[in-house]
């Protein structure tokens, strides 16, 4: 299906800290959090992409505020459009990016039917060389 609706994306750094043989690894990884849609212009986009990267709590900060308490923020916005914006609280610190988009194609999942497994096989050709005989009544 195309579509050209407006989208506010959010990604967030995403981190996991492993540790292999002794070391402590910290592993980044950009996931997309949130999309939400626009009924307005692009426009009206752009201005809830500004407020989201003034006001957006990412999750890696959230899972250790207090209420009421407010991260210290560095919002850039790049040429292209893009909000790359630092938060910082509680000595942890996380990055998060925040864009515009279209929607231009959307398609639902559709799986293939399952092949059939070498029993079911078997059985489907015993019943076709041997079909089911009705029972004499003596």
């Amino acid at each position: 299906m195309t579509t050209a609706t407006w989208y506010v994306l959010v990604e967030e750094d995403t981190r996991t800290t492993r540790n292999a043989e002794g070391v402590v690894l910290k592993l980044h990884r950009w996931t997309l959090t949130a999309s939400h849609p626009v009924t307005g212009p692009e426009e009206e986009a752009l201005t809830l992409a500004e407020h989201t990267a003034l006001h957006h709590m990412p999750s890696f900060l959230a899972a250790y505020a207090n209420p009421g308490d407010t991260p210290a923020r560095q919002a850039f916005l790049t040429p292209d459009g893009t909000w790359l914006v630092h938060l910082q609280q509680r000595h942890r610190a996380c990055h998060i990016r925040v864009s515009t988009a279209r929607l231009i194609h959307t398609q639902e999942e559709t799986q293939a039917p399952q092949p059939q497994t070498l029993k079911t096989k078997l059985r489907q050709a015993l019943k076709r060389q041997n079909p089911q005989k009705p029972p004499k009544n003596h």
